[in-house]
């Protein structure tokens, strides 16, 4: 079975993430998963580890799509 995080790989997404009181959007790209993390690359090539359980949400990062096409 495909996983949620499968269908979001190399798109540019805003990950809302939630760690005790603090709550943070990360934009950036999905580039791996294993059964507890998600490899999350922000930016040009820093790769962090995120622990599944503090994603929130994942969602289209429709303002990098304007950024892409307004050449």
């Amino acid at each position: 079975m495909k996983s949620v995080y499968a269908a979001w790989m190399g798109q540019p997404v805003v990950m809302q993430l939630s760690s005790d009181d603090l709550r943070v959007p990360l934009r950036g790209t999905v580039v791996g998963e294993t059964d507890n993390v998600v490899r999350f690359r922000l930016g040009d090539g820093l790769d962090v580890d995120i622990y599944k359980k503090m994603i929130l949400a994942i969602e289209e990062d429709t303002f990098a799509g304007l950024l892409l096409t307004k050449n």
